[in-house]
């Protein structure tokens, strides 16, 4: 899994019929160390019910198809949990409000 912020969210009105229905979020992965958004990112189908601005744990390839939301559907990237706290070292990095 990967850490990462939800950055946005991606609407497509015309998809494969297995995505439909499915929540599309941009997801950008974090640094663990200073919590700092890194360049690259995902699109990913939300399977907990994440918002723009949360950390959550994501998978990516045939783990991304292991939820009971994705099964056997055509995704590469999951989110699979919302992140409650973030600690380094013991320095909170993130906590959700």
């Amino acid at each position: 899994m990967v850490i990462g912020k939800v950055i946005g969210t991606v609407v497509a009105s015309r998809k494969e019929t297995e995505l439909s229905g499915l929540k599309l979020l941009a997801v950008a992965p974090i640094d663990v160390r200073t919590g700092a958004v890194k360049d690259g990112g995902v699109v990913a189908v939300d399977a907990v019910g994440a918002g723009v601005g949360e950390v959550v744990l994501y998978a990516s390839g045939s783990s991304a198809r292991q939820t009971t939301v994705t099964q056997n559907r055509p995704v590469d990237a999951t989110i699979m949990a919302i992140v409650d706290i973030l600690e380094v070292g013991g320095d909170v990095l993130y906590r959700k409000d």
